[in-house]
């Protein structure tokens, strides 16, 4: 049996309730080794055993916790064994060192709701009810320490009950800062599109509800920031949502008023059920029971069209249960914003940039300090991936061991990239992680970024002069690295996939890196997207890539894969079109643009290089007829993935040629593909094999480089059949196969890996210059 180790790190009222003793019991009654402790921040546990024997021991935790055990936040990652014989409880850990951790928003708890949904008491329906074990957090702390005049609720003075409370440490709600009742605290209210107050408190609620049902869309001032919230079974109201925010496709995030909601429309599995019910209480993307007909199931078709997935949540803010319980329907809960901007925090603001989209404000006066979507969670092998890393777990760190953290005591700021941007900030042995901010191509964006920094700054107390940041010389990000800091690192960005995974995972020796994603400037100055790399604890190699291909149209390729097609089909055919490819072509262009496209390429006039594997799904989606104009980033490629047969065992042929570095030559993939689509061969079918073709690539390069650890990182790794079919191909050839879980495979992970790559290189610096993987700014 496949051993493996679980580290967990747990938050929350769990010392001196019998806690570690409660673990320890559990964890030998399953036959595991390793250790339980508390530390500063909380407890702290290691557990290595057979797989099924772990996933038992992380769903039990929470289910039989102790009593008086409180658990605000639970976050774990399966690593390698490193051979515990025994289980014990260590001696606990403190370190007045460590620096401060705040804590991220959290969902309401069941002693809350239970007050809250009691006409006895007397915060019965008071939509901010909150007490030490959950409620805002981050979003609300203005400095530290965490004390109320710190906060956002400084501006509500305590009544004399609520004061008493505080104040008292039997009490539940003893220092909890944002403690507040309906005679002290915040309180709702409804506006018009012109932010005039139409109701307030109850009635607000009341009403509010009532203008759902009657097919109007409302902005919610939630717990980070805004969300546009309407009916998600009445397809005009879906339509009118997407026409006005400019999201012609991309699936919406829906909240649904309880469990048993979600299981009637989708597949849940203990996993998925632990992350929708935990503090963290994210977003999971959950597949669609099969034979479910629109709209018997009660949502729109147009929710999520061509996606057998539904992105689902349950209430986690008080409002949020008692607008639901109103409803007792599910609802779109989307991000509140133009598409690609941050969110709206601020009431005024909202009205403002929300014109035209909302009907009504549905808000409150408690001032969020900083916005925080909802978090975004996928299971892929019975493990959770974050895919957007923001509420319940920003701004959590990733924290480094003696032998990460060994050569660089330098506090580190490391900047992203430019799509799905986050920030990090290395903090002593700390790597805080900021929340997801988002595509930097807006000026809301930008503003929301250099505010993202400015604050981890402050909050850590920290300017650190060392910044990290993509290679890329255009990005927003990059060039705020140099225009802010006379000393700037440079990291390429495929590395610092591969980094990020390397630090996520602890691991260690040397290993093959599999970085696979749509766009990253290359250190040849081309576009990159299908790299791998051999890394060890200090040193790191480009040893191959796909081969590349030109796309017409440069950046608008990316939202039009007609044009990596194109681009496919011109380098399949030396650098012409046969016929065949003309009429392929012909089904996306006009003769004329097929000329113009053509002298572009000829001339290599904006028709960049690339060896993009995001691209060649593309291609392959385009070539199918699936998806030749994309309406969302990673359309063509997840549509791609959801029609994929599972059953198939074929792939296509394709070669790997060694010179300078590998290359991965696709060109009979292509052609092979267009055989099976002369033959009339199921798109599902041909989806498989295009998957299993990619798997056997990875396996192929695995088996000439001869490492036995292979490291998964980038955007294409979001996808779970690729990512599963990778995994299993490699481990049924005794490979160690390491994927991201807490941090994103995509580019919300690049920060981490940016900060992670400069560690290693600290290990051989004189070496390292050699590499221009990371570059000093001159």
């Amino acid at each position: 049996m496949n051993k493996s180790r679980i580290q967990i790190n747990i938050r929350g009222a769990v010392q001196g309730v019998g806690f570690r003793p409660f673990i320890y019991r559990l964890a030998k009654e399953l036959e595991l080794s390793g250790y339980v402790l508390n530390n500063s921040s909380g407890v702290h546990i290691e557990a290595e055993g057979i797989e099924t024997s772990i996933r038992t021991f992380l769903l039990r935790i929470e289910k039989e916790k102790p009593t008086l055990a409180i658990i605000t936040s639970l976050e774990y990652s399966v690593l390698d064994p490193v051979g515990y014989t025994e289980f014990t409880i260590k001696k606990s850990e403190y370190n007045n060192g460590v620096s401060a951790l705040i804590l991220p928003d959290i969902a309401v708890c069941d002693d809350c709701l239970k007050e809250m949904f009691n006409p006895d008491d007397r915060r019965y329906r008071y939509p901010f009810i909150n007490c030490t074990n959950c409620g805002p957090r981050f979003s609300i702390i203005e400095s530290l320490p965490y004390d109320r005049p710190n906060t956002s609720m400084k501006i509500f003075k305590m009544c004399d009950r609520c004061k008493a409370e505080y104040e008292n440490p039997l009490d539940r709600r003893f220092h909890a800062q944002p403690t507040a009742c309906p005679d002290c605290g915040p309180h709702l209210s409804l506006w018009n599109e012109n932010g005039k107050t139409i109701s307030e408190k109850e009635n607000a609620l009341l009403e509010a509800a009532e203008l759902i049902k009657q097919k109007k869309i409302i902005a919610l001032k939630g717990l980070g920031g805004f969300q546009l919230i309407a009916d998600a079974s009445d397809d005009e109201v879906i339509n009118t949502l997407r026409r006005r925010k400019h999201r012609e496709e991309k699936p919406f995030a829906l909240m649904f008023p309880d469990l048993n909601s979600i299981k009637q429309l989708c597949d849940i599995s203990e996993i998925e059920e632990r992350v929708l019910k935990s503090p963290e209480s994210a977003i999971v993307l959950l597949k669609r029971k099969s034979g479910i007909k629109y709209p018997a199931s009660g949502i729109s078709e147009f929710i999520a069209p061509g996606n057998p997935y539904i992105g689902a949540m349950l209430p986690y803010t008080p409002l949020h249960h008692l607008f639901m319980k109103e409803l007792n329907f599910p609802v779109v809960a989307t991000s509140a914003n133009l598409s690609e901007e941050p969110i709206c925090i601020d009431e005024r603001e909202a009205l403002e940039r929300l014109k035209g989209i909302a009907d009504y404000f549905f808000v409150h006066s408690r001032p969020i300090v900083r916005h925080v979507d909802d978090s975004i969670v996928r299971i892929v092998k019975n493990r959770e991936m974050v895919i957007r890393r923001a509420r319940g777990y920003a701004p959590l760190p990733i924290q480094l061991n003696s032998k990460q953290n060994k050569f660089i005591d330098d506090n580190v700021l490391a900047v992203g990239g430019h799509l799905k941007n986050s920030i990090a900030l290395k903090v002593k042995n700390n790597v805080f992680i900021s929340q997801h901010i988002g595509d930097l191509s807006t000026d809301e964006a930008n503003k929301t970024f250099r505010k993202v920094i400015n604050d981890f700054k402050l909050l850590y107390n920290t300017n650190p002069p060392k910044v990290i940041s993509d290679l890329h010389p255009e990005y927003i990000s990059t060039k705020y690295a140099k225009d802010k800091s006379k000393d700037v690192r440079t990291v390429q960005h495929h590395y610092a996939h591969i980094a990020s995974c390397r630090l996520e995972n602890q691991i260690e020796g040397e290993a093959l890196g599999v970085s696979w994603d749509g766009t990253g400037y290359g250190l040849d100055g081309t576009i990159w997207g299908g790299e791998f790399f051999l890394s060890d604890d200090s040193l790191y190699k480009h040893i191959g890539q796909f081969k590349r291909f030109l796309l017409p149209g440069g950046e608008i390729a990316i939202k039009e894969p007609k044009r990596s097609l194109t681009g496919l089909l011109y380098e399949i055919c030396n650098k012409s079109f046969d016929n065949n490819s003309l009429e392929i072509l012909r089904k996306y262009f006009q003769e004329k643009e097929i000329q113009i496209i053509t002298n572009m390429m000829d001339r290599k006039i904006n028709s960049p290089l690339t060896s993009s594997v995001g691209r060649l799904f593309d291609g392959v989606s385009a070539l199918l007829g699936i998806c030749s104009i994309s309406a969302y980033e990673g359309q063509a490629a997840m549509m791609l993935e959801f029609i994929a047969e599972k059953n198939v065992g074929e792939s296509y042929a394709f070669e790997i040629n060694e010179d300078d570095i590998l290359q991965v030559d696709w060109t009979l993939i292509i052609s092979e593909i267009i055989s099976d689509i002369k033959n009339k061969v199921g798109q599902s079918v041909i989806s498989a094999k295009f998957h299993n073709t990619l798997t056997k690539i990875i396996l192929g390069i695995a088996e000439k480089v001869e490492k036995e650890k292979v490291i998964l990182s980038g955007g294409c790794f979001q996808n779970a059949y690729l990512t599963e079919k990778t995994i299993d191909l490699l481990q049924s050839k005794n490979f160690k196969v390491y994927w991201h879980q807490r941090v994103p495979p995509n580019d919300g992970g690049i920060a981490l890996g940016q900060i992670a790559a400069y560690l290693f290189s600290q290990k051989a610096p004189e070496e390292n210059k050699k590499n221009k993987i990371i570059n000093e700014v001159q």
